[in-house]
């Protein structure tokens, strides 16, 4: 990665810090990507089990996966290599943990039970993203525009700031089995739900639809498109919130 400006323009441009110019900075970045994407995710996924928890479903509970230990929601393919690969050719990230498994049967109100299940993940990752911006607010207004802190450090907030964003819109496409489309299910009419849980049944294949696309055509933007805006429009509120806790503590 080549070297960064001060702070404040680090801050009110973090695209300098995110060019990649050979491989070994391609190295770099997925290095630093690769542990970010995991917490978001894992965070993600308890997130899912702890609501499913207080509206009654016990099931992710009981089967440890309440834990913030990664390796109970990993999955190698999802949380590691398709990221990584996705890193190396500059294309669009992102990834998947293990699904936490969820009864709707057993929340103590199946329909909008599970809207709140649903919207727990992305929730999760919105607030992580605030609190990162708030603590890289605090460390560039203590350590000043001319801190000796290493650039690799808020290089690697901001890059959990952009992931964590980016995993909380994508997983909010209504599209099955994403988040996105069990807030939907709850919305339909209910005469609906039937033929829409039956597209989650396959939502899988909409995954590798998604993935093929991406790989086989990397300039199409398909992904770009549809979810950078609103994470670019994210990314610039929490980096001028940054920015704003910055200058209460400068």
């Amino acid at each position: 990665m080549q070297s960064c400006a001060g702070l404040p323009e680090l801050l009110a441009n973090p695209q300098i810090c995110a060019t990649q110019t050979n491989m070994t900075d391609t190295l770099i970045y997925v290095a630093m990507l690769v542990p970010c994407l995991i917490i978001a995710i894992v965070f993600h996924e308890v997130a899912h089990g702890a609501v499913a928890l207080m509206l009654g479903d016990r099931t992710a509970h009981d089967l440890g996966r309440l834990s913030l230990n990664p390796i109970r929601h990993v999955d190698p393919m999802g949380t590691l290599i398709v990221p990584g690969l996705l890193a190396l050719v500059s294309g669009p990230i992102f990834g998947w943990a293990k699904p936490v498994p969820v009864k709707p049967s057993r929340l103590n109100n199946p329909r909008y039970g599970m809207m709140l299940v649903a919207a727990a993940g992305p929730a999760s990752n919105l607030l992580m993203a605030m609190i990162a911006a708030i603590v890289l607010g605090v460390i560039v207004g203590i350590a000043g525009p001319d801190s000796a802190l290493p650039q690799w450090l808020f290089q690697l907030m901001i890059l959990f700031i952009m992931v964590n964003t980016f995993l909380a819109l994508f997983n909010l496409l209504p599209i099955p089995p994403f988040d996105g489309s069990h807030i939907v299910g709850g919305l339909l009419p209910r005469r609906m739900v039937p033929r829409w849980q039956q597209m989650q049944q396959v939502g899988i294949v909409f995954i590798v639809i998604l993935i093929a696309i991406t790989w086989a055509f990397p300039g199409s933007g398909i992904i770009e498109r549809v979810v950078l805006p609103p994470v670019q429009w994210m990314q610039e509120y929490y980096l001028g919130l940054a920015q704003r806790v910055a200058a209460l503590f400068g």
